[in-house]
């Protein structure tokens, strides 16, 4: 028997999923996180986890797979590693002038967000390279080893390098980056020309930056991982996610942590849209509630959309990853009062520990302390008993919230619920309704432990029709890693205009791009029968400050190509903007080459019914508190794992499982079809 793992770390749960190749079978657990030290959750789940399926060993283990939010936590609380900088003179201060527009239109007080690098650890040196790649003023070597002279003994352990125009030509940089290590070999090192080379100096100073501040502190974390998998008896390379829903080795990821930002995230939208497409839904919203935050995600035809950059505390990063936005929303997520006397909710977390007032520990009213006095969760215990809830906790924790607001205990849990799920909607519109997209035509996907319990809710207030709930939603991400393939990316920014004459050069640009892929393969190892390279390129009517990406078609660069990628460009521009320029002159500015490499999936295979009745799996009823009922209700309380294919029933119900719970609101109908999906039209639709 060989098994698949993957590994998902949250704020509040750690995820374990195991595939069985063998038998196809998939197998659950979730642990708590300890947010300390993430790698003492993930060994000690492995270990339940293997003792669960039948005390397998670890060296059954044929793939290993982590999702990991170290990178991001670092960047968030500012525990990254001590970093300097080597910039072309004159632009030591950029990273702080950074753009001039204001985070807020109307805010004239907004703070910046302290730079990473303080301007005593900024060095200078002598160089100029033109945009044509001209050298003006060749590269000062003694002024470099002085800088990283300087640096060393200023204590920084990591050194971002970031020239002008050395997307161009990286000549310089690299230079100095053979200096560094001669100088300072135990130094992190990161150079632009590497990380990315695109143009744009702020963005791109930013995101080496970012990649050299976070260095250290991912690079240690795989590391010391990869030694205690090794010594717990894994045999095969541990893989980690990237931010782009890829996944790559723990040695290749301690060289580029900045794509690792939305690591735990990404691979929850890749799982989820494999599922939906064999189940009929091409066209999806994913929306991933866990402990500490909600994040969303639009995938259209089947494929996630893909967003260049993302911005985190202020700080631009400029990455290939999954068009995912981030809101603290989560069951964690604690209900306050403002100093205008109203209700708020997040972003604040009780995360892990003490955790919600339920888990016996905090005294902080939370989402998930407002579901139990609700009782939509069972107000007795989770995870099928592993976890016992404290119900009159939660009642006292919201009764002092309710108290200050001279409203009623089940009122002031509803309106937690309220809040959240407004804060949640907003989340979906910006990757929606903002962009051009109609939640109303799509499938709502929840997943996370609190996903469910929510997307009733939600659907209600975006209008969605149709909700999918996947057979292990709590596990989603899990599951996720062993549904992806290894992936990299391979970028670089040259401006060239779109027209037929033109082709030659566009080809060429796209050509070097596919033999960097080539050379990636070969490095990993990947046969070539497993190997495949899409192409894309960031397209703006000329004149434009800003680019929108569209895919290039395979084979050649013709003619009838270029036509087709303005096509594409014009189709793309309506949609973000409501208009089309046609008459315009349109230019390349970035191209973009994606590989990726096959691996074994897990697979959800069909099922055919038992033939077992639907009253059987009712296993409980319970008062349950709902708005949208006028008050409290009684619920039947089905046991997921005892509906079968073919099931169908009406809400108001509850569907309770390990790692998960599902509300219906009352006239929503659930049927549950090949894939063991919860498919709920709800009564919008």
């Amino acid at each position: 028997m060989s098994l698949r793992i993957g590994v998902d770390t949250g704020g509040t749960f750690t995820d374990l999923c195991a595939y069985d190749d063998t038998t196809g079978q998939i197998h659950v657990r979730k642990v708590s996180s300890t947010p300390e030290d993430p790698g003492q959750a993930i060994v000690r789940g492995l270990g339940e986890l293997l003792d669960q399926i039948g005390g397998r060993g670890v060296d059954e283990v044929a793939y290993f797979a982590h999702g990991t939010t170290v990178g991001t936590n670092a960047l968030l609380t500012g525990r990254g590693a001590r970093t300097g900088l080597i910039t072309t003179r004159g632009f030591r201060d950029l990273l702080e002038l950074g753009r001039g527009r204001r985070p807020h239109m109307y805010d004239a007080q907004a703070d910046k967000p302290v730079p990473f690098v303080p301007r005593d650890l900024r060095m200078e040196v002598t160089e100029r390279v033109r945009h044509d790649g001209r050298v003006e003023v060749p590269l000062a070597h003694d002024e470099v080893r002085a800088a990283v002279r300087a640096l060393r003994e200023r204590g920084v352990v990591a050194i971002a390098v970031c020239l002008l125009y050395s997307y161009v030509r990286p000549d310089h940089e690299r230079a100095i980056g053979e200096i560094i290590r001669a100088e300072f070999p135990e130094a992190h090192v990161s150079l632009s020309s590497e990380v990315l080379p695109e143009f744009r100096e702020f963005e791109r100073l930013s995101t080496v930056v970012t990649n050299a501040y976070l260095g250290p502190v991912v690079a240690d974390y795989l590391a010391r991982l990869r030694g205690t998998l090794a010594a717990s008896g894994l045999r095969c390379e541990p893989h980690v996610t990237q931010s782009n829903g890829g996944v790559i080795p723990f040695v290749t990821a301690e060289r580029l942590p900045v794509r690792l930002v939305l690591s735990g995230p990404s691979t929850g939208v890749v799982g989820a849209a494999a599922i939906c497409a064999a189940a009929g839904f091409r066209d999806i919203i994913t929306f991933d509630m866990g402990g500490t935050s909600s994040d969303v995600s639009l995938v259209r035809d089947g494929e996630p959309k893909v967003a260049a950059s993302l911005e985190i505390d202020g700080r631009p990063i400029r990455s290939p990853m999954l068009d995912i936005h981030t809101v603290g929303a989560g069951g964690g997520s604690v209900a306050w009062i403002d100093s205008g006397g109203h209700l708020r909710v997040g972003p604040m977390s009780a995360g892990a520990f003490p955790g919600p007032a339920c888990y016996g520990n905090g005294e902080e009213p939370t989402v998930t302390d407002a579901n139990v006095v609700l009782r939509v969760l069972n107000p007795d215990y989770l995870l099928n008993g592993q976890l016992k809830i404290d119900k009159d906790a939660s009642h006292r924790a919201v009764g002092r919230l309710a108290e200050r607001l001279g409203m009623s205990v089940e009122a002031t849990a509803q309106g937690i619920i309220s809040v959240v799920t407004a804060n949640m909607a907003r989340a979906i519109r910006v990757i929606s309704v903002h962009r051009g997209y109609d939640p109303r035509d799509y499938a709502l996907v929840p997943f996370g432990g609190a996903g469910p319990l929510h997307a009733a809710r939600l659907a209600a207030e975006l209008g969605s029709p149709v909700i999918v709930i996947p057979e292990i939603p709590g596990a989603q991400s899990a599951l996720g890693l062993l549904m992806t393939d290894v992936r990299s990316d391979f970028m670089r920014t040259r401006i060239v205009p779109v027209r037929p004459e033109t082709g030659e050069e566009l080809a060429a640009v796209l050509t070097d791009l596919s033999a960097q892929a080539d050379a990636w393969f070969d490095s990993e190892g990947i046969e070539p029968a497993r190997r495949s390279v899409t192409r894309a390129v960031d397209l703006r009517y000329t004149g434009q400050n800003y680019e929108l990406g569209v895919d290039v078609p395979d084979g050649p660069v013709t003619a009838a190509t270029i036509r087709v990628l303005v096509d594409r460009f014009h189709d793309a521009h309506e949609r973000m903007y409501g208009y089309r320029a046609e008459d315009e002159p349109v230019e390349a500015v970035t191209f973009r080459a994606q590989a990726v490499g096959a691996v074994p999936r897990a697979r959800v295979e069909r099922s055919a019914p038992s033939g077992a009745d639907l009253a059987d799996a009712v296993v409980a009823h319970r008062s349950v508190y709902l708005a949208e009922a006028g008050g409290r209700v009684d619920c039947p309380v089905y046991d997921r794992a005892l509906l079968d294919v073919g099931h169908r029933f009406t809400g108001p119900a509850i569907v309770e499982q390990m790692d998960s719970t599902t509300l219906l609101l009352p006239s929503d109908t659930c049927a549950v079809d090949e894939m063991r999906n919860l498919i709920i039209r709800t009564s919008r639709s």
